[in-house]
């Protein structure tokens, strides 16, 4: 049985009088692919801004093997091995791509000439190669997701949390997505995807959970959530 990367233990986060996140808690195994889905408001991508540091629980632990990363920044819980995508893509949009591939190990110690090998291996492998030379703010929304998610990889980190990655990408874009998010689970890492496109996710992921109002309400295989009364009436709209 393979390891637990993450674990999330009754985590809770409210925003004046509204719960947000509401006592959650689920685990995510090595070499896993667990998606969240649910419709909008339910808390997932609080609950990803809560895993990554963006925001501090009101109650709860955040595990990250084997350690208690509540409290600790974005930027602490980043070095630790989590990588992060956005649901619109955080790309610095006045730079090249060969560039914004470079951001994440500015600080690594590794020369130049390793780090411009590694990125472009990686900008070759989403098919981005050839717009290594363009800045990143020419490329379409589906391109600038590509070059989010290549560039979360130059830092190799061992769990990936991302956030609708085929949200508006056309089909063939969207394809490439899936693909690389099927390649990380082969390398042994960990994926969370939250995403609105069920149909998707389903075809990736080994766990699927399902929230509405802040709170899980079913977890399990694609299969078992998709066809749950409570997840047909909350989110997939019921007939």
């Amino acid at each position: 049985m393979n390891a637990k990367v993450l674990e999330v233990l009754n985590l809770t986060k409210s925003f004046g009088g509204i719960v947000a996140v509401n006592r959650c808690s689920f685990s995510v195994s090595e070499a896993s692919v667990v998606g969240i889905i649910g419709p909008n408001g339910s808390g997932k991508t609080t609950l990803l801004n809560l895993i990554s540091g963006i925001y501090k629980p009101d109650s709860g632990y955040v595990v990250f093997k084997g350690r208690v990363v509540n409290g600790l920044s974005p930027s602490s819980i980043a070095n630790l091995g989590v990588g992060r995508t956005f649901q619109i893509p955080h790309v610095f949009k006045k730079v090249t791509v060969l560039e914004n591939m470079l951001v994440p190990i500015i600080n690594f110690k590794v020369s130049r000439e390793q780090a411009m090998m590694k990125a472009r291996s990686l900008l070759k492998a989403f098919n981005l190669d050839h717009l290594e030379d363009y800045y990143a703010g020419e490329l379409s929304g589906g391109q600038q997701k590509l070059l989010e998610f290549a560039r979360v990889l130059m830092a190799n980190p061992t769990l990936l949390l991302l956030d609708e990655p085929t949200a508006g990408v056309h089909p063939d874009l969207r394809e490439k997505i899936l693909h690389h998010i099927s390649r990380l689970k082969a390398e042994r890492k960990s994926v969370i995807v939250v995403s609105h496109d069920t149909q998707s996710i389903m075809r990736v992921c080994d766990k699927l959970i399902a929230m509405s109002s802040g709170s899980i309400i079913c977890e399990g295989t694609p299969e078992e959530v998709t066809s749950d009364p409570k997840v047909i009436e909350a989110y997939l709209g019921g007939t």
